[in-house]
């Protein structure tokens, strides 16, 4: 017997020590080689820890929420070989997950290079493979069982964390959930709920126990970084209504001619016409280092667009929103918040915006007061659609109306200045023809 010390490795360039967001073995627990450890976060990418040995786990580093070190000691497991006291050091064996231009892994180098996701405390790149049904079943259930085994086993369908954990709570046998993905999603849940609804346990039949949750990973982050905006930012909003119906007309008339395009949403056009606006009103397209005490105007709209994951609150960026289509943007924006959702967005599709826009549709309510994300200086929230009448030239309407809630930091930002600028942008989102000149 020896025990093997398996140490954090370097997981990106200038990093010094990483957080645990979550456990996935404790002391005593039997693992296998490349059996996953553990989940380290460090700046806004969650790291898997995998196992290089099998044996038996003796001592762990950390509770979740701890700071690790690089290079410190994160699990000792004791093997029955003679496995090394030290894990090897050999960078040779190790590249750099996720770094543009990075060089493709051999597989002798694959069980030393740990798999970098998007942050997501409840869920990771590499989701756990489905539970099966238990042994102890009938013949027939047995058959069944195989039979739902073999196609797991032949489709290598997997389940998120956070989708085990819904269903945990349901009650239901992942097992029995059909799905025509590589993987379990939540949508397939829902699908089997309305099929076999009657069936699965409810949730409601008495009440939760209270739970008590550490904040720690990327809802840890949200927290600070927004606690921190309301401490050192003075916000105001200013909400406008926007008379929609002609662009609605307009998004439409496009939609049925799109051919191989993605559908549109109201949101590319909203984009656009910011971006145009922002030409007009610069300061609001910009960055304050309120340490340096400078505040730069930028000129190309980097567009940060709010996604909502199971892990909390992300923004995918937009690079230069200004040059795209309304098409090119509908694309963009379905390709980055699918990569935010799955935990497969860049570090540099995460970081850079100058301005973001946030939008809860149908449930957006008719106003809101979205939160500055520094060092940005403005943002802006897109309230729900609804249909209300509207006198017209002396005439009772029935008109699509929408409003913008616009918050801006009162250090960079005059109320006249963010006044003007929604007058502007509805000068754009009011009349198409403009919008899309």
């Amino acid at each position: 017997m020896s025990v093997y010390q398996f140490k954090l490795p370097d997981i990106g360039e200038g990093i010094a020590e990483a957080e645990i967001v979550a456990w996935h073995v404790k002391v005593g627990d039997r693992v296998e080689e490349d059996q996953q450890l553990a989940d380290m976060m460090t700046d806004k990418a969650t790291v898997e820890m995998e196992s290089p040995v099998a044996g038996t786990v003796k001592k762990l580093a950390g509770e979740v929420g701890d700071q690790i070190a690089i290079g410190s000691v994160l699990v000792e497991i004791e093997t029955e070989g003679a496995a090394s006291a030290a894990e090897p050091a050999a960078k040779s064996e190790k590249e750099q997950p996720l770094a543009d231009g990075a060089e493709v892994p051999t597989a002798k180098q694959e069980k030393a290079i740990p798999t970098m996701a998007v942050a997501d405390e409840s869920k990771s790149a590499r989701p756990e493979p489905v539970e099966g049904l238990p042994s102890s079943t009938s013949a027939k259930e047995q058959d069944s069982a195989s039979t739902s085994s073999a196609r797991t086993d032949v489709a290598k369908v997997l389940a998120s964390p956070a989708v085990r954990q819904r269903a945990r709570d349901l009650g239901i046998d992942l097992a029995e959930v059909k799905t025509s993905s590589d993987r379990i999603r939540h949508a397939d849940l829902d699908a089997y709920l309305l099929y076999n609804g009657a069936s699965v346990s409810g949730r409601g039949a008495a009440p939760r126990a209270d739970e008590t949750i550490k904040v720690v990973g990327l809802r840890r982050k949200i927290a600070e970084n927004m606690q921190e905006a309301k401490r050192r930012i003075p916000h105001f909003a200013l909400v406008e209504q926007f008379d929609v119906t002609a662009l609605e007309d307009t998004r439409a008339m496009m939609n049925q001619d799109r051919g191989n395009n993605p559908k549109l949403t109201i949101l590319p056009f909203l984009i656009t016409a910011l971006s145009k606006a922002m030409a007009d009103w610069p300061m609001l397209n910009a960055t304050y280092d309120d340490d340096a005490n400078v505040v730069t105007r930028h000129g190309a709209v980097h567009m940060g667009v709010a996604t909502q994951t199971d892990g909390g609150l992300m923004v995918p960026v937009i690079r230069n929103a200004g040059t795209m289509s309304v098409w090119q943007l509908a694309s963009e924006v379905l390709r980055l918040s699918e990569a935010a959702r799955t935990g497969k967005a860049s570090r540099e599709e995460l970081t850079g915006p100058t301005f973001t826009i946030s939008s809860l549709g149908p449930m957006g309510g008719i106003a809101s007061t979205p939160v500055i994300n520094p060092p940005q200086v403005a943002t802006i929230a897109v309230n729900k659609l609804q249909e209300i009448p509207v006198i017209v030239d002396g005439e009772l309407e029935a008109r699509k109306v929408m409003n913008l809630s616009l918050s801006c930091d009162h250090r960079v930002v005059d109320g006249w200045d963010a006044a003007n600028f929604l007058q502007t942008l509805k000068g754009f989102i009011e009349n198409p023809l403009r919008l899309l000149s």
